[in-house]
């Protein structure tokens, strides 16, 4: 009996080798070509802006040499401001962007040391900038930080600090 299931098993390792062996010799399946696309970003709904606004600096003048910090004075015609997270007609808050220019209309501003939120509804900042010229640019974000459609965009801004 053990003779038998020996031989049983010896025999079928052999199948089961010479199977693999013909496997192993045959070209491998190619793959089906896969189209090639490139994804695309998340649109987020955005807040119509109101009919003839516009955001603007009262301060500084395009092309002034200051010293650090920079006072920064915005400026808002044909809307109100409000507070992130609130939910008025017609209204935004400020966001300063520094040496950088507005990535995607269609999403939030991001927040970091070149695109400065002002959630809270400010109006104004003290900016310490290093010595050097740096670019300037006023975005209006609605309660969720996404620019309006159109987007609301100051022109910009170009400032030389001085030691």
């Amino acid at each position: 009996m053990r003779i038998q299931i020996s031989m049983t098993l010896t025999v079928s390792l052999a199948l089961l080798a010479c199977g693999r062996q013909e496997t192993e010799t045959q070209a491998p399946p190619v793959p089906e070509p896969v189209a090639e696309t490139t994804p695309q970003p998340i649109a987020m709904p955005r807040t119509p802006a109101p009919e003839g606004a516009m955001v603007y600096f009262i301060a500084p003048a395009n092309g002034a040499e200051l010293t650090s910090p920079v006072n920064i004075v915005f400026g808002l015609k044909g809307a109100g401001v409000a507070p992130a997270g609130i939910d008025l007609p017609n209204t935004g808050h400020h966001h300063l962007l520094v040496d950088t220019e507005l990535v995607n209309e269609n999403l939030p501003v991001p927040a970091n040391a070149q695109s400065i939120h002002f959630g809270l509804g400010q109006t104004e900042t003290s900016l310490e900038l290093e010595v050097g010229t740096h670019t300037l640019q006023l975005v209006l974000g609605d309660r969720l930080h996404i620019p309006h459609d159109p987007p609301l965009l100051s022109e910009l801004l170009t400032v030389t600090v001085v030691e």
